[in-house]
């Protein structure tokens, strides 16, 4: 876990896996929009039809999800914290350029960590949430589970690209 948060398991969960890939490749698939089309979503829930990534501090996090219904759903976020290969930071809670956001849905704060091991790359995703009724109602919801499986194709991705 970073040290520049708290992670506290009554308001935040981890998913935690070993990418056996470079570093290098881990952070591509992480932060190019063409990379993300491909895992973002999981397959059997819908697709991204749009994502637009600055990856820099204060930057957009645009993702719109269709689904097999054929709604679009815009995600906007901005990235706080951008240290490549290293640690990449976003939040629901604030739109691109850091203006506070109005939504209506659960707002978390995401942090990705990688680091090298051997030849490949410890990977960490980890959602943190305002309070622990956020949190239960995110796993309720689903999003727990397609988190998991989003980081799963995420790994078969990032291998593939090897």
């Amino acid at each position: 876990m970073s040290k520049h948060f708290a992670f506290d398991p009554k308001l935040d969960f981890a998913i935690e896996r070993f990418i056996d890939a470079p570093t290098r490749l881990v952070w591509e698939a992480l932060t190019k929009p063409e990379h993300l089309k491909e895992w973002y979503m999981p397959r059997a829930w819908g697709r991204v039809s749009r994502a637009e990534m600055d990856v820099r501090p204060g930057g957009i996090l645009s993702i719109d999800i269709a689904t097999g219904d054929g709604q679009e759903s815009p995600n906007l976020g901005c990235f706080l914290d951008v240290i490549p290969m290293k640690r990449l930071v976003w939040t629901s809670m604030l739109f691109p350029g850091y203006r506070p956001a109005v939504f209506d849905d659960i707002p978390i704060t995401a942090i990705m960590t990688m680091e090298p091991v051997g030849t490949g790359t410890r990977y960490v995703f980890t959602a943190l949430h305002r309070n622990e009724a956020d949190l239960e109602n995110n796993k309720a919801s689903g999003f727990y589970q397609g988190t998991e499986i989003a980081v799963d194709q995420f790994v078969e991705h990032v291998i593939a690209m090897k």
